[in-house]
């Protein structure tokens, strides 16, 4: 980590290896931000590289966030150079398609592990920092899916309705401590997260999707200007108004239309 550290301070970003998490990282490196990234693949080391292109120091950490351990090496690595985090990014997130019992439990499981409980433990090793400090923004990454029953994604749609509702309750908890917190609720975005999340023969993954780096923009905007939320998107706008008065039932079998495996064939 580089000695002479920009005015801006230090970033970090979960989930940074491709996708919004890297185009988060990008974000905060063009505005001079020192950077520490993670992710559960090796990829994360190519990352570093490219995002040291555009300047600052970057460090690149291969942790499982899904574990307290993971988040542990993560503290550690950013607690190491004894500087305070000014940014942080938890956008780290994990899907799964499918019906419910027919998937691996151990695999459901990991997603909430991953996009909770990792989640919100790094968020409160950073954000009891950032309290102490009187000074810090935090943003989540949400979604849209969080708005509705998820069919054939049941379990990834619920941690994110999660994270939806916890970022609103911690921004209220910290209004007045000096830390802004901000979800940002994408909709379908052109990442690797259809692929591992075996969604591919699915509507959705087959769909058109929004770009990742214009994604990550908003949310990064938002968070510095200290917005509470927004949803990426005059569609996702759309979709996420529409899901606040319409009926569960009738959201989940929606969703089923969209996610239920084959149906990208239909």
């Amino acid at each position: 980590m580089s000695d002479n550290a920009p005015a801006n301070g230090l970033a970090v970003i979960t989930g940074a290896s491709t996708g919004i998490g890297y185009e988060l990282a990008r974000c905060a490196a063009q505005d001079g931000y020192d950077l520490v990234i993670a992710a559960d693949e090796s990829r994360i080391a190519q990352a570093a590289d490219d995002l040291r292109q555009v300047g600052g120091a970057v460090e690149a950490v291969e942790a499982d966030l899904s574990t307290v351990d993971g988040v542990d090496r993560l503290m550690e690595r950013i607690e190491a150079d004894g500087r305070s985090v000014d940014l942080l990014m938890a956008n780290a997130g994990r899907g799964l398609g499918k019906g419910f019992l027919d998937q691996d439990f151990a695999e459901a499981r990991k997603v909430v592990d991953t996009n909770v409980t990792g989640t919100i433990y790094l968020v409160h090793q950073i954000g009891n920092h950032m309290r102490a400090r009187g000074k810090g923004r935090i943003l989540l990454t949400g979604s849209i899916a969080g708005f509705m029953p998820g069919s054939y994604q049941a379990v990834y749609n619920g941690t994110k309705a999660f994270i939806n509702s916890f970022s609103f309750a911690l921004r209220e908890e910290l209004k007045d401590s000096g830390i802004s917190v901000s979800c940002l609720m994408p909709g379908p975005t052109e990442t690797e997260f259809f692929k591992r999340a075996d969604l591919m023969d699915t509507s959705v993954g087959q769909a058109k999707k929004d770009d990742p780096a214009e994604v990550a923009r908003i949310g990064y905007d938002a968070m510095l200007d200290g917005e509470g939320d927004v949803v990426s998107g005059w569609k996702n706008k759309l979709q996420a108004a529409v899901a606040n008065v319409t009926p569960a039932s009738m959201l989940a079998h929606q969703h089923a239309k969209m996610a239920e495996p084959g149906s990208g064939a239909k």
